[in-house]
């Protein structure tokens, strides 16, 4: 029985995959000196809020006296403070009320002071598991706020947030439209108008100003500032942090995010929105008249998932709003709803690129194949079902090339005695040695790159799936045997301790995965490596494969155990089958002796015309001889 060696291509691809997983761990190491300095601006910037709020305080509690006294001395204490805005504090409103918007998907929740969302409600999910009873919370507990800067004519500087807003809620047919004036006179005032249709996540939202063109200083744009620091939403901290991060249009359709470092930065122009996107939902801001700039940043709350177990990230984004004629007038909208794709393409503004699907083909692939594919087979079935015959489907439709890559294999097999010959032969010339191969291999008519080109077709597909199921918003708290979540890990022993870049807990569909990536390698491994013999000068196959045979399940285990079965499932399944097939390939499909006898009248023929790689290969090992022959004449 011939010894079992490793497949070459195999190694390659896993070389580069674990490369790039390492890098990326690396990556996301925390940096102490980093976190220091946040530390400390996080320690300024909260010294600095806390004045503020001390002043806000001041402010509030004196309207509100206003307000239920009437009194004049009050008030005309309050406007040296707020100038016209001081007739705010007159109005009923000036109190700590709530107005309360609802339709069957979400329920707003807006503040007379400040005029903002402080509660955001879908009321069709739950967060962390089925069955938690709790609802999924996008804004809670001042979690968030909106807030724009007034410069008044009389150089004050007031913000929105402090202020008391008048709300008038009313209907027009079926939406529900909320009102919220910050007045400075009887037909003076910043309007926040809120507009929720029914069955809808999109909420109309627009700002605008009427007869503040001289009670403002409009020589400035006015400043709308919106933070948002996330909640968490999904069973694991570390791996909902990984796809929260904010994205934004620019005027002319492009898409782009702020990256997913420590603290991340961006400065954009012409931006017609802005999303603070978490793993599955998000939370986005539209507007039909492009933000001329805007500044956006976002600074990561977890530094340690054992320990920062509530929260994800902090956004804020400031937004300039231009003056039209001494007014502003911004017709917007929010988003507050799921991150799934069919949910925010129906919507058709583009926001369904912000779910991140891969650049390139690989994002095409998921488009055009694996998106469409998916949606129908899980239209009819139970996703867990769903995926195991989307595999098997895909798999399918790869065997061709999994057929070409092993006959390639076996024929370079069969040609292995032959090039060990001329490997003696020419043992003290090794570019003769390599000219009287690539003869040989043309002869013959065998391509030695034959076997990598379609394992190369077949990694587009797999760097798809890494980005597919991830973002797959309809696996999420979808359960399939003994995985109650298939967005999540599917835990079946919690550990009484953590391992580093593994977690405490054993998931179970990446160790079938590991194991059966374990038995492909060892199936596989003989081949490439009798159809690839050692080379002079290069590292010893032989061993590599020995270790990498044990380590890739291994690294594999490790970087799937965090991550959503249905991923893992994916692979499992994946391998599983490419095993079937390579197993019916080589029994049924491929006969060694036939593929010899095929090489040998292939030998007799006129040999086939050299392709352009091996032509400039041979050009390029001739004129390397050329040049060793007039060295040694010299």
């Amino acid at each position: 029985m011939e010894e079992k060696k490793f497949d070459l291509n195999s190694i390659i691809g896993f070389v580069l995959i674990f490369g790039i997983l390492i890098w990326i761990m690396y990556q996301n190491q925390p940096d102490e000196a980093a976190i220091a300095a946040e530390k400390a601006k996080k320690e300024l910037v909260i010294k600095e809020a806390k004045a503020k709020e001390l002043e806000a305080k001041t402010v509030a509690t004196a309207t509100v006296a206003v307000a239920a006294t009437g009194d004049s001395t009050q008030l005309a204490q309050l406007q040296k403070t707020l100038g016209n805005f001081a007739y705010s504090a007159t109005l009923p409103s000036a109190k700590a009320g709530f107005t309360t918007i609802e339709n069957e998907l979400v329920k707003l929740t807006i503040a007379n002071k400040g005029g903002y969302i402080v509660g955001a409600t879908l009321k069709q999910f739950e967060k962390f598991k089925k069955g938690s009873g709790e609802l999924v919370e996008l804004i809670k507990d001042n979690n968030a706020d909106l807030n724009v800067q007034l410069l008044t004519s009389d150089n004050r500087t007031l913000n929105t947030k402090d202020l008391f807003f008048e709300p008038t809620l009313t209907k027009v047919g079926a939406d529900q439209v909320l009102s919220m004036r910050l007045k400075a006179g009887a037909n003076e005032f910043l309007e926040y108008k809120y507009v929720l249709k029914p069955n809808d996540y999109m909420i109309g939202f627009d700002i605008r100003s009427q007869g503040l063109n001289k009670v403002l200083n409009t020589s400035k744009p006015l400043d709308l500032e919106w933070n948002l620091k996330t909640y968490r939403n999904e069973k694991s901290v570390a791996y909902e942090n990984r796809y929260t991060e904010i994205y934004f249009e620019h005027e002319e359709g492009k898409i782009d995010y702020a990256g997913l470092g420590k603290l991340e930065e961006s400065d954009l122009e012409k931006a017609t929105f802005v999303a603070f996107k978490q793993h599955f939902f998000s939370t986005i801001l539209l507007t039909k008249t492009p933000f001329e700039k805007a500044k956006l940043k976002s600074t990561d709350l977890v530094h340690d998932d054992k320990v920062d177990t509530t929260f994800t990230k902090q956004f804020k984004a400031n937004i300039p709003l231009a003056f039209d004629n001494g007014e502003v007038d911004y017709k917007m909208s929010w988003y507050f709803g799921p991150t799934d794709y069919k949910t925010l393409k129906a919507y058709d503004k583009n926001l369904e690129k912000t779910i991140s699907l891969g650049w390139g083909i690989f994002g095409w692939i998921n488009k055009l194949i694996f998106i469409p594919l998916f949606g129908f087979l899980s239209s009819y079935i139970a996703y867990g079902i769903a995926i195991i015959i989307f595999t098997i489907l895909i798999k399918l439709a790869m065997s061709p090339i999994t057929f070409k890559s092993f006959l390639s294999q076996a024929k370079m097999k069969v040609l292995r005695p032959e090039i060990t010959e001329l490997g003696e032969k020419f043992k003290k010339d090794p570019m003769k040695k390599q000219q009287e191969t690539m003869k040989l291999y043309n002869k013959a008519g065998v391509n030695p790159m034959a076997g990598c080109i379609p394992a190369l077709i077949q990694l587009p597909f797999m760097y798809a799936s890494f980005q597919f199921f991830p973002s797959a918003f309809e696996l999420r708290q979808k359960s399939f045997l003994w995985a109650d979540d298939l967005s999540s890990f599917d835990e079946v022993v919690r550990l009484p301790f953590y391992i580093p870049f593994y977690g405490n807990h054993i998931s179970l569909f990446p160790v079938l995965a590991s194991i059966a990536i374990f038995f492909y390698m060892k199936m596989t491994s003989g081949d490439q490596q009798m159809a690839a013999p050692q080379q002079e000068g290069m590292p010893d196959m032989a061993k590599m494969m020995k270790i990498m045979i044990y380590v890739s399940p291994i690294m594999m285990l490790f970087f799937f155990n965090s991550y959503g079965a249905g991923l893992s499932l994916y692979n499992f399944i994946s391998n599983l089958i490419t095993i079937g097939i390579m197993i019916v390939i080589k029994r049924y499909f491929i006969d060694s002796d036939k593929i010899h006898a095929q090489i040998q009248e292939n030998k007799l023929k006129e040999p086939k015309k050299q392709g352009k790689f091996q032509k400039k290969l041979q050009e390029v090992m001739e004129q390397a001889e050329a040049q060793k022959a007039q060295q040694k004449k010299k």
